[in-house]
């Protein structure tokens, strides 16, 4: 009698046991099953983003725009592609979206304060769009760094020096400062300065610096080149020289307006300044 009670409670305890254990598989097999969904759409999400990322850049569509536009707005799908792929995978892992919604409502002060700076960036990326004051390609001066721009992304913008160096200049920084663009229009005019003896004609040496200017092949002669006196000293007279040229030949003329008038007033033997000398007592 007592055999077959004990033998009574062995079934029923091992009954109950092959019960737990059956739940316990389930749990961990459907576990274990949204764990691998998730890792399988997370890398099949990130090759298919890929891939429309690499169609997107082929459509003639984006040719009709310009560089800075086309680069803004890829990067802007790609992020929103991502964000889409990550709440894919919230959900396969069997994450309840309201849960997770309500969770980043209540955190939403703390991570708005804690990404203002990302965000007054973001939204600088946006004005930048909008109100174009330059574009890839252009040389700038904002932020405290100038040189040609490289890219314009949602965060920040890439400056590339004449020097051949890389600065990142966060969209903010250059929504909230001064921006001088060199090349936003099609002529540029060089300003320079040049001296002379006081005991020199200004007429014959203003003519000399056009004649000079005349033989440059970058010079252009509307509006007409300038030179006249703008100031002096005991010893010297000051000429202002203003010329005008494609924005793309600014450096060249430049230069050379340096050398060819330096080299017409040595034809001309124009005398240099007089140095004062000071004789100090001690």
């Amino acid at each position: 009698m007592d055999m077959r009670k004990n033998m009574s409670n062995y079934t029923g305890g091992e009954y109950i046991m092959e019960k737990i254990m059956e739940k316990l598989q389930e749990m961990l097999g459907g576990t274990a099953g949204n764990i691998v969904g998730a890792i399988i759409l997370l890398i099949v999400g990130v090759i298919v983003i890929k891939l429309v990322m690499k169609g997107l850049r082929k459509l003639k569509s984006f040719e009709k725009l310009d560089q800075t536009t086309t680069r803004f707005i890829l990067n802007f799908i790609k992020w929103l592609l991502y964000v889409m792929l990550i709440i894919a995978v919230i959900g396969m892992l069997g994450v309840p979206m309201a849960e997770v919604i309500a969770v980043l409502a209540s955190a939403g002060v703390a991570i708005g304060l804690a990404l203002q700076g990302a965000l007054s960036n973001l939204a600088g990326g946006i004005l930048l769009m909008i109100l174009r004051p330059f574009k890839v390609g252009d040389y700038v001066e904002a932020g405290g760094a100038s040189g040609f721009v490289q890219s314009i992304n949602l965060f920040y913008t890439v400056v590339l020096t004449i020097d051949n160096k890389r600065i990142t200049v966060p969209n903010g920084n250059l929504m909230n400062a001064n921006v001088t663009n060199f090349t936003a229009e099609e002529k540029r005019r060089v300003d320079l300065v040049f001296s002379c003896a006081k005991s020199e004609k200004p007429a014959e040496i203003q003519q000399c610096i056009l004649d000079a200017v005349a033989g440059s092949k970058f010079a252009l002669q509307d509006p007409a080149p300038f030179a006249r006196i703008s100031g002096g000293t005991n010893e010297a007279m000051e000429f202002t020289v203003r010329v005008w040229c494609n924005t793309a030949d600014y450096w060249d003329l430049y230069f050379e307006l340096n050398q060819i008038i330096v080299e017409a007033f040595a034809a001309k033997g124009v005398q240099a300044p007089a140095l004062r000398i000071l004789n100090e007592k001690a």
